[in-house]
């Protein structure tokens, strides 16, 4: 390989596999017969052997799919796929738009073909080892089928706006920054009330004392709750959740019906004022500024990379064998390129979410007056999705969202004591 950038780029991949792959062989090296004294009562020791082997299972799954995925794209690009794919394209002289829309979408079909035998074997064979999987077969494809639809039906407008701008408008990466982030917003908006009724149903929860307990509890919190509904999450599985939607005044609740089986008032009202420690602390506003600096980073650097008189343009699509430096084809090459820095603001985020975290705990147990529901319904969570109680610290660095659940439990008690002193 005689392309600087190609090389740089490969090892990137390779590079990024390789932490990965050594977080997940720490995570399960980790792993700790013992059940923690703070799951006393909550698991039984069938049911934390089931949690150590559905951890097993997975993280050697992501394995498996991990190195499936990296050698399909590196054999896709060494066998000179992205090349053939737009001389192809090309051939047809649709012009750079619909060229550009053929290109990217011949990319996620075929992605989405690949993997379709992993998401399978996921749902259907270890979702139902493990007893989550309600999902039926009927359900599996009418989901593949509504999602490509809906991601055609956005996607392929949006798509069409960027390649516009880029193509005829001067300081394109900033007008296509903010389009995109026009669209982020609009689709916040949007989602909850047009594009997730696809998927699911959502019944305003009925009259008793569950309903009135969050109301209460949101007039308590200063909380604009306008609608609480109860999502079938057991059309497809037995995990439980619940969210928050909508912007300003109105605020919508929706409560998994797996969660409200598996837990009691209090333990609910705990959750949910977790989910409103989030909105008065201003967390989500955080990370959706987060999201649109890294947004407006992004077009930049793609406005750089997808300049035809640019050396390093010219760089990077030869490195990928593809002759004629387009938008569209950048678009592509500079996500892997970004790959590393993609990896490192995923960190950072993460970082910054775990602290999130910390923070609506607290919150949920200053307005109960006691952190002990939420103690209950987070150990329950755990026990019910059969969470990794025991992660290793560099998996937890690199992708957790959320902190490891002994630690949030420990912070909870010390919050009490702290209360208590």
């Amino acid at each position: 390989m005689d392309n600087a950038t190609a090389l740089f780029i490969v090892l990137a991949l390779i590079a990024l596999w390789n932490l990965d792959f050594i977080a997940s062989l720490l995570n399960l090296k980790a792993l700790k017969p013992e059940l923690p004294a703070e799951f006393q009562g909550v698991y039984d020791d069938e049911k934390y052997a089931q949690s150590q082997e559905y951890t097993r299972v997975s993280e050697k799954f992501g394995i498996i799919t991990s190195i499936y995925s990296l050698s399909v794209l590196l054999a896709f690009w060494f066998a000179g796929g992205f090349g053939w794919l737009d001389q192809w394209l090309r051939s047809y002289q649709w012009g750079e738009i619909p060229t550009g829309i053929g290109f990217i979408g011949a990319l996620m079909i075929g992605n989405t073909l690949l993997n379709l035998p992993f998401q399978i074997y996921d749902t259907f064979v270890i979702e139902e080892k493990f007893g989550f999987n309600k999902t039926t077969p009927k359900t599996f494809v009418v989901d593949q089928i509504k999602g490509l639809f809906v991601s055609a039906l956005i996607g392929v407008p949006l798509l069409a706006l960027v390649l516009w701008i880029f193509a005829a408008v001067p300081n394109a990466w900033l007008w296509a920054w903010l389009a995109f982030t026009t669209f982020q917003l609009l689709m916040m908006y949007l989602a909850p009330s047009l594009i997730l009724p696809l998927f699911n149903k959502f019944e305003p929860m009925p009259e008793g004392e569950l309903k009135t307990r969050i109301q209460e509890m949101a007039k308590q919190c200063d909380f604009p709750l306008t609608e609480i509904h109860v999502m079938d999450g057991s059309k497809r599985s037995t995990k439980s959740n619940a969210f928050f939607t909508g912007f300003g005044k109105r605020k919508k609740i929706a409560l998994f019906d797996t969660l409200i089986d598996k837990h009691d008032t209090d333990e609910l009202l705990g959750v949910l004022a977790h989910e409103i420690g989030h909105f008065k602390k201003k967390h989500i506003i955080q990370r959706m500024v987060f999201s649109i600096v890294q947004t407006a980073v992004v077009f930049f650097l793609l406005g750089l990379v997808t300049d035809p008189d640019s050396p390093f343009a010219q760089e990077l699509f030869k490195a990928f064998g593809v002759e004629s430096v387009s938008t569209y084809a950048g678009l592509v090459f500079f996500m892997l390129l970004f790959s590393p820095v993609s990896k490192l603001l995923g960190v950072i985020g993460n970082i910054s979410s775990r602290k999130h975290e910390f923070e609506a705990d607290a919150y949920a147990a200053e307005i109960q007056g006691t952190p002990e529901h939420l103690v209950r319904a987070l150990k329950k969570l755990a026990a019910n999705n059969l969470s990794n109680l025991t992660p290793h610290p560099l998996p937890v660095f690199l992708d957790y969202s959320h902190p490891p659940m002994l630690v949030r439990l420990k912070a909870l008690k010390a919050f009490k004591l702290k209360t208590e002193a």
